[in-house]
């Protein structure tokens, strides 16, 4: 039988990184087309971090059904180092990260509730809270603690992670009189 427990966590204020929330995308060949997010979390987020570690336990706890009724050793788990494995990013230095998945499209709203709509409001770089909730698996012979994504409030704009420069900083204004021939 198994141990039901509580797993959603609702973040404090994150940085979202590598985003799809309003359109899946397939990230492995032989899976369906998925809606995620990679959630960067300061290490000074003790608040967060100590929900999420809970959120984990507590699909450890349930998922020990699946597991043949033990909590298995080298089980694959959600939180993970940005100094470790992606220290030679800037944006992963002094952060934790998580990658949350759906199949379902999530809920995105701004700061006053407001459903957002356009794709370009919420982008890699931008800061925001995040809904998720954590699960034991069991497939393929993989066993671990997924993280599955619920809902995003996106809070405030930041520094575009995609290498992308802003539109208004690679152009200088043109007026109607400039018939420079280019």
């Amino acid at each position: 039988m198994s141990v039901k427990v509580n797993t959603k966590v609702i973040t404090g204020k994150v940085r979202l990184c590598y985003t799809n929330l309003f359109e899946p995308r397939i990230m492995d060949l032989n899976q369906e087309p998925r809606y995620s997010v990679c959630i960067l979390i300061p290490k000074s987020d003790k608040k967060t971090l100590e929900a999420i570690i809970k959120g984990v336990e507590g699909a450890k706890l349930s998922g020990a059904a699946l597991w043949g009724g033990k909590i298995p050793m080298d089980l694959k788990l959600p939180l993970r180092d940005g100094d470790e494995e992606r220290g030679e990013h800037e944006e992963f230095t002094n952060h934790y990260f998580i990658n949350a998945i759906s199949k379902e499209r999530p809920g995105v709203v701004d700061r006053s509730l407001r459903d957002i709509l356009e794709p370009g409001t919420i982008y890699s770089g931008c800061y925001g809270r995040v809904s998720i909730n954590f699960y034991a698996f069991n497939q393929g012979g993989n066993k671990g603690v997924g993280c599955g994504l619920q809902n995003v409030q996106k809070l405030e704009d930041g520094e575009f992670l995609s290498g992308r420069s802003r539109a208004q900083d690679d152009f200088d204004m043109v007026g109607d009189d400039d018939n420079e021939s280019w």
